[in-house]
């Protein structure tokens, strides 16, 4: 509490009447200064009285006519404030914005003594994208000679997502798929509530399974099966490396992969599947809420999804072929150059084994001293220096670290572009052990280079190449590989293909 311009000039009032009593040695002046000290402790009792009082007959509400908006958009954000009871008290109510809200003037409301209500509508736009929580209504009571601030009334939140990438494609070699993402079924017959199929009573059946109204319209005993209540474990890796912050107008790589990736979370939640997350920077593992119930954690993971941002690379790229993206013209250059070198059966090699594998073979060549074992040694010791590069690499150790603790049967998502392509075959074939299913969500880096395509058929071969490592990832046992970008400009390049006489 603190006194106002008129209580501060009451208090001082009193002190220059004492001041005078003092050195003049005029009792009667004391008091004046006791009289006047005496008011201003009555007002302030009073104050104290009615402020306690209001506040517990004040209602204040904060609200937004949308709480789910896009960055930029513009909402009405209403302030209401209602007063039960009467007050001597004059009342400024001011609300509390989000920091990362933006509105052209403060949305108040004032009560006076013989006001019973207020409210305030204003326009606020929300620029920066995330979940904002109110504050809590400022209220400002004064009586005149005193004023408080308390805090007060109800906290909504609204979630600011980012623009959405117009004209998503999902697909293979240019064709969209049909089937919503994520959406499975159980696959298998057993206790359950959806009907999978109708077939004859055979010995050994139990009795509560055959369907009656069946068999009196077929005069023959029949069972209705129904689909199993299965949950899939879905884990959505999603890569925010520096290079996922490429892309156009429409676009970057990671705005258009986390659109799918927040449709596949919706499917999940949707499904009551058990749901989880890792993203991956350049530095690492930046998150990872654990594979449960999506009504645990499908807020929290939505909200990382809406917050992820591209990291910045600490390091250049490895000086290697497998580092530069399967699109890029040097690959498209010299893919056919490098078929039968050694980095060739090297890169063979690859496709055929991971780090456990390679260190067992190591060790059994070495136990060998024949022509054979002397041969394949170099190769063998060339892909043990490569697997050890790869372990380090942060999607793979990722994935590593994603898969290691999460329950079997899990369906693993990877979100990701085509610029490491080495390191996302390891970390594919690393997240189908086990049988488990993968699907790799690719955005190809042609589709999403800033300023245009300047040579549409030099993008085509391009697209031709990625098109050809999209191919080898899904000829994998259990893994879907599918390609994500703007369909605009892939249509582009298809038809620019097809002027050519091409075929992707």
């Amino acid at each position: 509490m603190q006194p106002t311009r008129r209580g501060w000039a009451a208090i001082a009032l009193a002190v220059v009447l004492a001041v005078l009593a003092m050195v003049f040695a005029r009792p009667l002046v004391l008091v004046g200064t006791a009289l006047v000290g005496a008011w201003v402790l009555t007002f302030q009792y009073r104050f104290v009285r009615d402020l306690e009082r209001t506040v517990a007959s004040l209602s204040v509400v904060q609200s937004s006519a949308r709480t789910g908006v896009r960055t930029g958009d513009e909402t009405q954000v209403t302030l209401a404030a209602t007063c039960e009871d009467e007050t001597a008290l004059f009342l400024e109510i001011t609300a509390g914005l989000p920091v990362a809200a933006t509105t052209s003037e403060p949305i108040e409301v004032a009560l006076e003594p013989a006001d019973d209500s207020g409210e305030r509508v204003q326009s606020v736009t929300w620029p920066v994208a995330g979940q904002h929580a109110f504050d809590e209504a400022t209220v400002t009571a004064t009586d005149g000679l005193f004023r408080e601030t308390v805090s007060l009334g109800t906290t909504p939140t609204v979630t600011v997502e980012p623009p959405t990438p117009q004209s998503i494609h999902v697909g293979e070699g240019g064709d969209r798929v049909a089937a919503s993402y994520g959406t499975h079924r159980a696959g298998r017959t057993g206790s359950g509530i959806e009907p999978a199929e109708l077939r004859e009573y055979v010995a050994g059946d139990a009795g509560k399974q055959i369907d009656w109204k069946a068999t009196a319209r077929l005069t023959t005993p029949y069972v209705r099966e129904y689909e199993a209540e299965t949950d899939r474990q879905t884990l959505l890796v999603v890569d925010h490396r520096a290079s996922l912050a490429t892309g156009s107008r429409t676009g970057t790589k990671l705005e258009y992969l986390r659109e799918v990736a927040l449709a596949i979370a919706g499917v999940a939640s949707q499904f009551t599947d058990p749901l989880g997350l890792v993203t991956v920077g350049d530095d690492g593992i930046t998150s990872r809420p654990d594979v449960v119930s999506p009504a645990t954690n499908y807020d929290e993971i939505r909200r990382q999804l809406l917050e992820l941002e591209p990291t910045s690379a600490r390091n250049s790229a490895p000086e290697t072929t497998d580092a530069t993206p399967v699109n890029s013209p040097e690959r498209t250059r010299t893919a056919a150059a490098a078929t039968g070198t050694k980095r060739g059966r090297v890169s063979r090699l690859h496709q055929r084994t991971n780090p456990a594998d390679v260190q067992r073979s190591l060790a059994d060549l070495e136990k060998t001293d024949d022509s054979f074992a002397r041969t394949l040694r170099p190769f063998y010791a060339d892909r043990q220096v490569y697997q050890k590069r790869i372990a380090g690499d942060p999607l793979y150790g990722a994935v590593h670290t994603a898969v290691a603790n999460s329950p079997d049967s899990t369906w693993t998502v990877i979100c990701t572009d085509d610029s490491r392509p080495a390191e996302l075959r390891e970390a594919v074939k690393l997240a189908r052990r086990d049988g488990n299913g993968v699907t790799v969500l690719l955005a190809p880096s042609v589709l999403y280079e800033p300023g245009g395509l300047a040579d549409a058929e030099q993008a085509y071969d391009r697209y031709v190449a990625f098109e050809e490592f999209r191919r080898g990832l899904a000829r994998m046992a259990n893994v879907t590989a599918l390609e994500v970008g703007p369909a605009d400009r892939l249509s582009a390049v298809l038809e620019a293909g097809r002027a050519g006489g091409g075929r992707a």
